[in-house]
Formats: C-alpha cells, structure tokens, sequence
C-alpha cells in the first residue's frame, strides 16, 4: 500500500500543450514544449506534468482503446511567459488535492491509480477535477524501475 496524503495544491502559472490522440504522445509532446521553452530561454520553474482530462479509470481505459484521449502536457513557468500557437500560456488551478506516489514504469501505474480510488472511495470522496501526473525524473537518464511519478487528484 502506498502512502496517500492531502495536500493544499497552489495554483501554478503553466505553459501547455493539449491534443486528442494517444496516451503515447505524452512523452513526444513532453519534447515539443521543452524545445519550445529552451528556444525561448525560458527556465521551467519545475518538472513537467501530464494533465488527465478523463475523470474515471473507465474514461482513461476507453480512450487508450480508441485513441482519443484529451492530452495536456505543462511546464510550470513565472508570471509574464507567453505562449505562441498551439502551446498556451495559462493558471492551472490549485485546491485540495490527494497525493501519491507511483514508482516504477508509466506503463504500470495502473495499480497505484486503483489504490488512490478505492482510498477515495473509502474517504467519501471524489476526483473533482483533472488528475495530474508529475514526472519526477527523466526516462531518457533514468531507469524504468527507478523513475517517480507524483499523481495529484483534485478531491472534492
């Protein structure tokens, strides 16, 4: 069992990129906007994250089947960054929030997403809002065993 805790999320000035596709375009997307950022001198206040529009486990498992999930990818950024096209400048909201932890490849956090909601099920609670997905450390220098992921749930 991994460790869930609450946490008061503060709003966060970010720079993103959505699109409808597949959840396999997160990390070339993830590439996209820091190319952006780099080109532009901009230094991320923070790791990115994957931002999951879909709101049930059910939602995500049928959008992986068809392809057409809703995918977002930010950077947190200082007030004043701008955006240009397809990549938007914005506040990605705070609020209360669960955390926890998943350790190990992307492709296995489905355990970890049933642990956090069968404890929000068992906390009278629930998802409100987008998950989000904080990638911890870097898959192209980190091993897959090794890698952390930090999963916020707005939580009302």
């Amino acid at each position: 069992m991994r460790l869930i805790i609450e946490v008061e999320g503060a709003p966060q000035k970010v720079l993103g990129l959505r699109r409808t596709g597949s959840y396999d375009e997160i990390g070339p997307m993830i590439k996209e906007i820091a190319s952006y950022i780099q080109e532009k001198g901009i230094t991320p206040l923070g790791p990115p994250a994957y931002i999951c529009h879909e709101m049930t486990l059910e939602a995500v498992q049928a959008a992986a089947g068809t392809g057409s999930a809703d995918i977002e990818v930010v950077f947190p950024v200082d007030d004043g960054i701008e955006g240009m096209g397809d990549i938007q400048a914005y506040e990605l909201p705070g609020g209360r929030m669960v955390r926890i932890i998943h350790m190990g490849a992307y492709r296995d956090s489905g355990e970890t997403y049933t642990e956090l909601y069968n404890w929000l099920a068992e906390n009278n609670l629930s998802v409100n809002g987008p998950i989000r997905e904080v990638y911890m450390n870097d898959p192209e220098t980190t091993e897959e065993d090794l890698l952390v992921t930090w999963i916020y749930a707005p939580v009302g």
